[in-house]
């Protein structure tokens, strides 16, 4: 089960607990870039979604993760060597690649802003 480690449950002023959503393979980048990150975001005031916990294979996407996915308005995910391998990862991405291409009427517009972390362009062109 993922949880956040923001320590607020404050509202952001476009609607959902989180402004931003990271996702990102643990042991590529949880201890070096994507901690960085999300501190310097968390530092200008943002409020980040990011996991303290690995989700094992077969669990489902708790409550939580999917609500925080669903209430961000920018996705951050972190492409690196093995973040195609991770079951968890392209489901964090396939729901963030729905809830751009199949918007609700009443929600401000998605992004996602996708960072190549130690990957090549021949690693992801496809």
């Amino acid at each position: 089960m993922a949880t956040s480690e923001t320590g607020t449950s404050t509202s952001n002023p476009f609607g959902g607990e989180y402004q931003v959503f990271l996702s990102f393979r643990g042991p590529d980048t949880r201890r070096g870039f994507a901690d960085t990150l999300y501190h310097a975001l968390s530092e200008a005031g943002i409020h980040v979604f990011i996991d303290n916990e690995e989700i094992r294979p077969g669990e489902r996407i708790d409550g939580e993760l999917l609500r925080a996915i669903n209430d961000s308005r920018l996705y951050i995910p972190i492409f690196s060597p093995n973040y195609a391998s991770s079951y968890w990862c392209l489901c964090e991405l396939a729901k963030m690649v729905e809830n751009i291409s199949n918007p609700r009427e009443d929600e401000t517009k998605k992004v996602i802003l996708p960072i190549f972390y130690d990957v090549k362009p021949d690693d992801v062109k496809l």
